[in-house]
């Protein structure tokens, strides 16, 4: 049988990066191929290429057996290419219908104008088929980052692909929404559809994968059949070591004083009548399903969305904290969920990203900057944080999402905030990079930080975290301890509607 895609000693490279070195793959028809590796191991670029964003080096990519080299991802996509980026491709300010089938709208009988009828019915059909309860004429800057990922899916399943690239498409889905794109992936399997999958999450590849092809520093390893393969084995094949198993979080040795104190916030519909204290030295979990309210709270202390009543206590003192940088004086620090949004300025270099939110400590005279001290500072922390970039002036656009992870995480610990919400932090990570922020995260609570880690992943939680707190529907439903905490008692209290409905 031809392969709907086959690859052959493919190589590309960027200033002062070797990506891709004489790579092989191979898609078949009907098939999920994960592709696995660590941040900067050449997956998305890899897939960048297959869809057009990139042009290769050398190589050969044939698509039905005949050879191939698409300028562009309309090109791909006029074949039956299409890709599902990590980063999302959405623009803000259209509704959701107008994101899915933009440059292909629907016109009306004189072809001048949009029908925009015909373009919502279209678009309410591809998500009902995926079972996404969204509102076609909704405009996606006012989506949360799972909401918006839901689109993206949507969008490239309106191309009707031969060839679907999903690159990290679970990391802002809850279980219940990655059981529902995996049966919508079984689905596209029987009809014939080939499936290039990116994860991170070492728990799908048994459940999805029919083959797996670990790639390392931009080349080739292996491809092993999912089924016979372990999970250890691959993770042995991606990072070239063994990794050591970190042991659930039991608990800072002593309780600090209280770092960090909230009473009765509210903040729009999510965030109703909302309490919880902070100590120093301990981590505390914020979990719930999509919607519940999580990072809803964190924008809420850190400033970032407007506060209707409650009161924030920092180390016993009441404090007003109407913008982010009233947050950062009180020295309260929030990593945000999305990176490329709210985190990074991507058109910048490294060091730029890591000394941006302590500026005024890099300035002589308030007027000139101290670049070798930059210097020294952004190489502390691209070695503490493993960061993979060719130098610290590379431009931040041209590094792996986890590697963009990373410099979020290095301009917090820069700033030496007291109090840290981290949101999500090891999304779109890496095996090795997780355990690496683990680490990180557990030395920060030793050294007396007050850290929030709000993460989808039980397991997560479950690992780090001292407390847990669960919120459902904009609510507190309940804390647990860690020596009591359990995925079975969490999803109760995350799903504890009917509490709700009759408070």
């Amino acid at each position: 049988m031809t392969p709907l895609i086959s690859v052959s000693k493919l190589s590309k490279s960027f200033p002062g990066v070797r990506a891709l070195h004489e790579v092989q793959f191979e898609l078949m028809a009907g098939e999920v191929h994960a592709v696995m590796g660590e941040n900067g191991a050449g997956k998305s670029t890899l897939m960048k290429i297959l869809a057009g964003v990139y042009t290769r080096d050398s190589g050969d990519i044939l698509y039905d057996g005949q050879p191939v080299a698409f300028a562009s991802p309309r090109e791909a996509q006029a074949v039956g290419v299409g890709i599902i980026h990590q980063e999302l491709q959405l623009m803000n300010h259209l509704t959701v219908a107008q994101n899915m089938f933009v440059g292909r709208e629907p016109r009306g009988r004189l072809g001048l104008f949009l029908d925009e009828d015909k373009l919502n019915a279209q678009a309410r059909a591809i998500l009902a088929r995926m079972h996404v309860q969204l509102d076609p004429r909704t405009v996606v800057g006012s989506l949360t980052v799972a909401s918006q990922q839901m689109v993206e899916i949507a969008k490239a399943l309106s191309y009707d692909s031969r060839v679907l690239i999903m690159d990290e498409p679970t990391s802002a889905l809850n279980d219940a929404e990655i059981a529902e794109l995996f049966r919508i992936i079984r689905q596209l399997k029987e009809r014939g559809v080939g499936i290039v999958y990116i994860s991170h999450k070492m728990d799908e590849l048994k459940q999805i994968a029919d083959r797996v092809t670990v790639l390392r520093d931009g080349e080739y390893v292996a491809t092993v059949a999912a089924a016979d393969t372990s999970v250890q084995a691959v993770i042995g094949m991606m990072v070239g070591r063994t990794l050591a198993d970190i042991a659930p979080y039991q608990g800072p040795a002593h309780q600090g004083e209280v770092a960090l104190e909230v009473k009765h916030l509210n903040a729009g519909p999510l965030v109703r009548d909302v309490s919880f204290t902070l100590r120093k030295g301990e981590i505390l979990g914020f979990a719930g399903l999509m919607g519940a309210g999580r990072t809803e709270v964190a924008r809420a202390v850190f400033g970032a969305d407007p506060v209707e009543s409650g009161d924030i206590f920092v180390k016993g003192a009441k404090v007003s904290i109407k913008t982010p940088s009233d947050a950062v004086a009180h020295s309260i620090g929030y990593l945000s969920e999305d990176r490329k949004r709210f985190g990074l300025a991507t058109g910048m270099d490294v060091e730029s990203n890591i000394v941006m939110s302590n500026l005024g400590k890099f300035l002589s005279l308030n007027l000139f900057l101290r670049r070798m001290q930059i210097r020294k500072t952004a190489a502390h922390f691209i070695s503490l944080l493993a960061i993979r970039t060719p130098s610290a002036t590379q431009p931040v656009r041209l590094l792996s999402g986890g590697n963009q992870q990373k410099i979020v995480i290095a301009k917090w610990l820069e700033r030496d905030c007291d109090v840290l919400f981290f949101d999500e932090p090891t999304r779109g990570i890496d095996v090795g990079a997780k355990s690496e922020i683990y680490k990180l995260l557990r030395a920060l609570a030793e050294q007396g930080k007050a850290i929030v880690m709000i993460s989808s992943e039980l397991p997560e939680i479950l690992r780090m975290s001292d407390r847990i707190v669960v919120m459902c529907e904009g609510r507190i439903t309940g804390e647990l301890s860690a020596s009591e905490a359990t995925q079975e008692r969490i999803m109760h209290l995350a799903t504890l509607r009917e509490t709700l409905q009759a408070a």
